[in-house]
């Protein structure tokens, strides 16, 4: 079991000759995080950067420590601010999953056990080609296109965030412009395409191995798609923004 150590911020003549970099009369304790960290530090929590002062009025909750996610990297969980950006992203993404889940639901007749029996297998199509560019029923991809809507919201709103807050932190804007090379492909793919192809059906089915069988073909008719370069850089960006 990992062990706790709590540490107490000392007067700078008693941390040394060189305390290093200074908070007040205070050094700053530098963190420390290992792949599986046996021995934890923990000190006073750190409520991050508030460069205009009116932060804390949108952070939710407190800070909490938990020493199982100590093991692996920091151990303190929050505070969590949304803003208005991560609301309505959260808000959208929510009912963009509820009407895909809930689709995918009644075609196994509402049973719990073939839902998740056939998940993989599951999908919520596009419409047919016969409808254009016009509004589907919602029952031939009209729910589709609502959760598509919700879906466009909710990414862009993530993105407006993420950005939004580099700025206001007066950091670089490396993930926010990785996360859009991510964005850039699901817009290609899920919009700019369809709309030049005159036909919605040539949007993406939402499902695990439907939307692998929707690569497959279009690679077949198209090109092999794994061989596209931006298919390659959006990839990248779409792992490197959940890293840098």
């Amino acid at each position: 079991m990992a062990r706790m150590v709590d540490v107490v911020e000392q007067p700078a003549h008693l941390a040394g000759s060189d305390p290093g970099p200074r908070r007040g009369s205070f050094p700053i304790m530098a963190e420390y995080q290992n792949i599986f960290t046996q021995v934890q530090v923990k000190g006073p929590g750190d409520w991050g950067m508030d460069n205009a002062n009116n932060m804390m009025e949108e952070r939710v909750g407190g800070i909490g420590n938990f020493p199982i996610l100590g093991w692996f990297g920091n151990a303190q969980l929050g505070p969590i601010y949304l803003g208005y950006a991560g609301v309505i992203s959260i808000f959208a993404g929510a009912w963009a999953f509820l009407i895909i889940g809930l689709n995918m639901l009644a075609q196994v007749d509402w049973s719990i056990v073939q839902f998740l029996r056939q998940g993989f297998w599951l999908a919520l199509e596009p419409p047919s080609p016969e409808y254009g560019l016009r509004i589907p029923p919602l029952q031939d991809g009209g729910w589709y296109m609502i959760a598509s809507f919700f879906l466009l919201i909710s990414v862009w709103a993530w993105w407006w965030r993420t950005y939004s807050l580099a700025v206001e932190h007066k950091m670089g804007k490396h993930i926010a412009w990785a996360f859009l090379a991510a964005i850039w492909l699901f817009m290609v793919l899920g919009f700019f395409r369809p709309l030049l192809m005159g036909s919605w059906s040539e949007m993406v089915p939402y499902g695990i191995f439907p939307h692998l069988d929707w690569t497959t073909a279009f690679s077949i008719r198209y090109g092999n798609l794994y061989y596209n370069p931006f298919h390659a850089l959006s990839i990248a960006f779409l792992y490197g923004s959940a890293l840098l």
